[in-house]
């Protein structure tokens, strides 16, 4: 028996393909689009739909972090690179097009390949242990977390270091 769309379950399964749909688009939009800024754009509507995924997961401090980082920082500092360098933009080259056109096939072979792959695979629900106040999230983070925080802030020093590359030769060009 399936549930009904206004059961739990249901409505459950609803905001999962609406994350989804946020986080498709969103892709589909940073790899479509022809203005940079629309691109970044993109990338940050994906980030948010990712966002939602970690939230509806029960991860809402990776949500937050996701929010924070991804969407907050890089996305942001990637559209000061752009607004400081400015951009030329290119005519689409036929060698562009084929490329796009023959990464499609690729592209659906690998959502098939994924969706075989979740489908097939039993899902184990992990149990819920542990202190999640304040205090405990911190001491994770400058100890059992240590490496991945460093690796977070390792990210932003790359994205605004590219930012300050894009701008310094936008400079130059004008």
């Amino acid at each position: 028996m399936t549930p009904s769309i206004l059961s739990a379950e249901g409505l459950s399964g609803i905001l999962f393909l609406v994350f989804l749909a946020v986080t498709a688009s969103g892709a589909v939009i940073a790899v479509g689009a022809k203005r940079l800024i629309r691109s970044v754009t993109g990338l940050a509507l994906c980030f948010l739909g990712v966002a939602g995924l970690y939230y509806y997961l029960g991860s809402p401090f990776l949500a937050l972090m996701q929010l924070l980082i991804y969407v907050g920082a890089v996305c942001v500092t990637i559209v000061f690179a752009i607004m400081l360098a400015g951009s030329e933009e290119s005519a689409a080259s036929p060698r562009k097009q084929i490329l796009r056109i023959a990464g499609l096939p690729a592209a659906a072979v690998l959502i098939w390949g994924l969706s075989a792959l979740g489908s097939g695979t039993p899902w184990v629900k992990m149990p819920q242990t542990g202190d999640f106040s304040l205090e405990s999230v911190g001491k994770a983070l400058l100890t059992t977390f240590g490496m991945n925080f460093e690796l977070i802030s390792l990210v932003l020093l790359v994205a605004i270091v590219g930012s300050l590359v894009l701008a310094r030769s936008g400079r130059s060009k004008s």
